[in-house]
């Protein structure tokens, strides 16, 4: 709908079309260097800060040389867990933990011989059992030396593991990082970068809107993408061409975008 009433050939603000920020791109650099060493790295975002983002730009780097698979659904237990590995690896599931365990290393061996490196990627690992991550950690221990894991997760991830009793994980970690916030003019930045990459004018958003847009988005960059597409779609309901605090305002009234406060106050 936004594409054929603003007559665009891109999607605005489309996922499959993201250029990486400078300090997404200073992060992938590192884990780059760990994949090649071998590791435990921790990549660390509140949500909408662009983990995702950065995780598939790890997995498109390298494709032929560098191999992440990644397990996104980490609220199972350690044998369902496997499983997943072994679907992410590519590898026929089944047969119990010993036997996926068996074949999962086999398989890191293979690929090793082959001169590729190993990364698999744990996404939502916050939610992880620790019991679970404290046995995948065992299992990739006879994973060949320079495979790096990489867990992806919320803050609360760091202080889990920080605990006096995990310190057999923490104590491994090689590498840790949380992505910030967007400072104001980083994400005035990025909004009016990704307008450029649709075809979009700078003018589509009022400055006003723009200014809104921003400190409403609190630094996340999926907060300011879907405000700007819920304000998209608001000027086509309203048949205008340009968004304007009226738009991103009826956009900002809706229950998912309100404080608790304000809403108990309705």
């Amino acid at each position: 709908m936004i594409r054929s009433y603003f007559g665009l050939a891109k999607t605005p603000f489309a996922t499959d079309d993201v250029e990486l920020l400078a300090q997404q791109r200073r992060i992938l650099e590192v884990l780059r260097v760990h994949c090649q060493q071998g590791g435990l790295c921790l990549v660390l975002g509140q949500p909408g800060a662009g983990k995702s983002t950065l995780r598939e730009a790890l997995r498109a780097c390298e494709p032929k040389r560098l191999i992440t698979p990644v397990v996104c659904r980490t609220m199972h237990a350690y044998n369902h867990t496997l499983q997943l590995l072994c679907e992410a690896f590519g590898i026929e599931p089944g047969g119990g933990a010993v036997k996926c365990e068996k074949r999962l290393i086999e398989e890191a061996f293979r690929l090793n011989r082959q001169g590729k490196m190993l990364a698999p990627i744990i996404d939502d690992a916050h939610l992880l059992q620790l019991q679970c991550l404290r046995k995948l950690r065992l299992l990739f221990e006879d994973f060949p030396k320079n495979h790096n894991l990489i867990l992806i997760g919320q803050p609360d991830l760091l202080q889990t593991i920080s605990l006096a009793v995990n310190e057999d994980i923490r104590s491994r970690i090689t590498y840790s990082v949380t992505l910030e916030r967007l400072a104001p003019d980083d994400m005035e930045r990025f909004i009016l970068e990704r307008l450029d990459r649709c075809g979009l004018g700078h003018n589509t958003f009022s400055p006003e809107a723009l200014d809104l847009i921003v400190r409403s988005s609190e630094g996340l960059p999926r907060k300011s993408r879907n405000l700007c597409l819920g304000s998209l779609i608001q000027a086509v309901l309203d048949q205008t061409k340009t968004v304007g605090l009226k738009q991103v305002n009826q956009v900002l009234v809706q229950p998912h975008w309100r404080k608790e406060h304000d809403l108990a106050q309705t």
